[in-house]
């Protein structure tokens, strides 16, 4: 089984300003056991500003981007640093891979991940994955680690994305605050209700830079992916060996789809696609029956991207239905509205298909 386990700020310093020596032990303790039972294990890891920060003696620095841009790359070779030894100790390789949203917007870029990923794994050794946060500021923002987790699952077809944090779980409502939260044990159904999407919009202890919201869209995209994805808390004894064995800590979120080939996962990684299109009801039945988008049932047409770029596909009620590479560029679009695809060539002087996005390079959300 080839799983990512994402180690939030909370869960590397247990619950300290510091991060914690015995807690990255024990961590590769599990993960050598994991390995031994035959599974591939990569590491997203948070924890880079926590360990700059603790190098400087926790200097009062203003809150701008470029001053906890600064403390992450001063914290990142001390946190990889740790990571070598401490996983040294059971004879683990570590290797340091940074990654940016762009790295995984690029089908070129995103395959060359995938297959140094793989390269990597195939010689038995630890992928320690992190955003390039010297040259990034959305990571450092919203905590798109636990988010870069999910699309690393989806980057190398992982079976399960386990995401360690401070709490044991989602809850029904605030645990900080009310009276009588409930742990959320599992979630199948296609849409998570949106209780538990109000409930998830608190931060945890403060020491990261996301919260638990981040931790259930990131499970939200793994699992259209077709990977189980598992919300727990890193302080639980022997939590992964537990989690592998087949024991329900956390929450746990089904898969909604089967596992999905390379180029659909592709297309569900870019989160930030480009360009929307807008198309009317005939045209969104036809893609959920399975048909591919064509430039009659186009109405509306909106941002700027190229052939090969991924979109938005909104409904009349706009509800985002689908993503997509589409065949023509945004400016070519905006005449075919409404045409018919045997109007194409007529109307642009060339042809790259019937279809503004075929079926093959399509996923129904």
């Amino acid at each position: 089984m080839r799983i990512v386990i994402k180690l939030g700020t909370s869960t590397l310093t247990a619950g300290t300003p510091h991060i914690s020596p015995p807690r990255l032990i024990d961590l590769a303790r599990q993960v050598k056991t994991l390995t031994e039972e035959g599974h591939e294990v990569l590491l997203v890891t948070s924890g880079a500003m926590a360990a700059g920060s603790e190098k400087l003696g926790f200097p009062q620095l203003p809150k701008e981007i470029p001053a906890k841009q600064m403390l992450s790359a001063i914290g990142q070779p001390r946190l990889m640093a740790l990571y070598e030894e401490l996983f040294g100790h059971y004879s683990l390789t570590v290797a340091q891979v940074l990654l940016t949203r762009t790295d995984l917007g690029s089908r070129r870029h995103y395959l060359n991940a995938r297959n140094t990923l793989a390269a990597i794994l195939n010689q038995n050794v630890i992928p320690i994955i992190n955003e390039n946060d010297t040259i990034t500021t959305e990571e450092i923002r919203v905590g798109d680690n636990d988010n870069l987790s999910a699309l690393v699952a989806n980057l190398v077809d992982a079976d399960w994305l386990i995401m360690l944090t401070d709490q044991p779980g989602l809850f029904t409502s605030d645990p900080r605050t009310s009276p009588n939260p409930e742990l959320v044990r599992e979630i199948d159904s296609e849409k998570i209700p949106e209780a538990l999407w109000a409930a998830a919009g608190w931060n945890g202890t403060g020491l990261g830079t996301g919260g638990m919201v981040t931790k259930l869209q990131a499970a939200d995209l793994a699992r259209r992916g077709g990977t189980t994805c598992i919300i727990a808390s890193g302080s639980e004894p022997d939590v992964l060996s537990r989690l592998v064995s087949g024991e329900k800590l956390g929450t746990h979120f089904l898969p909604i789809v089967s596992a999905l080939e390379s180029r659909k996962r592709y297309i569900l990684s870019a989160r930030k696609a480009p360009g929307i299109l807008c198309i009317d009801d005939g045209a969104s039945k036809a893609l959920c029956q399975g048909g591919s988008l064509l430039p009659v049932g186009l109405t509306a047409v909106s941002g700027k991207f190229e052939r090969g770029d991924t979109v938005q596909v909104k409904d009349s009620a706009n509800n985002e239905i689908a993503r997509g590479i589409v065949n023509y560029a945004g400016t070519d679009l905006e005449k075919l509205i409404r045409r018919r695809s045997d109007e194409i060539e007529t109307i642009l002087g060339y042809h790259f298909g019937d279809e503004i996005i075929h079926h093959n390079n399509l996923v129904i959300l």
